[in-house]
């Protein structure tokens, strides 16, 4: 056992399928981190590019996509961990432009024609997906509330890098837009992490 309180023996274990994956070329280059008690242990493995000789160091960049939602997932809980937050607390206290959300009667119906909130977005609502915003399924411009995030530039849908909007102004944006089900009710995946992000 290492000071950190954890086993040498699990660390080469775990090294051993990392370079399994780099050498079955499922990644060209990864790093790990581990970091207990005060002691951390890092390891990098393979090279930055496929078919490159620039290896992978501990403070490589990685560009990640839709790798968001477990970063926010694992930081929110460590807030719950402490206290800061409670999963069922509703998110208004901190991002005021989620309270008092109205909901369409039905999702390819006019945005005009909504319900109010059966009740609050919670942290919970966003860690799962089931704030009452997302992705429906269909093509993009299927539904109105769909055609209307496009003309805001919300990029509701597939990753795209260059959204012309920062946090704050996005969630202006979206605050806008009125839910497309109940909050609890629905599991749609994207839009959660993004407030959360925001």
């Amino acid at each position: 056992m290492s000071a950190g309180g954890w086993s040498t023996a699990r660390l080469g274990r775990m090294r051993e399928v990392m370079e399994r994956h780099v050498a079955d070329g499922e990644v060209p280059g990864l790093v790990t981190l581990v970091s207990r008690r005060g002691e951390t242990h890092v390891e990098a493995i393979g090279t930055k590019a496929v078919g490159g000789d620039d290896p992978v160091r501990r403070d490589t960049l990685f560009r990640i996509s839709s790798m968001t939602k477990p970063v926010i997932a694992a930081a929110t809980m460590i807030l719950v961990e402490e206290c800061v937050l409670r999963l069922d607390e509703p998110v208004e206290r901190l991002l005021p432009e989620l309270a008092g959300r109205r909901v369409l009667r039905r999702l390819n119906g006019p945005l005009e024609d909504t319900v109010p909130a059966a009740r609050p977005i919670t942290v919970r609502d966003l860690l799962t997906f089931r704030m009452g915003f997302g992705l429906p399924p269909g093509p993009p411009d299927a539904y109105p509330v769909m055609r209307a995030a496009e003309e805001l530039g919300l990029a509701v849908g597939p990753p795209k890098p260059a959204t012309p909007h920062g946090p704050d102004e996005w969630l202006r944006r979206f605050a806008t837009l009125p839910l497309m089900h109940q909050p609890g009710e629905r599991w749609l995946y994207n839009t959660g992490s993004r407030c959360w992000v925001c």
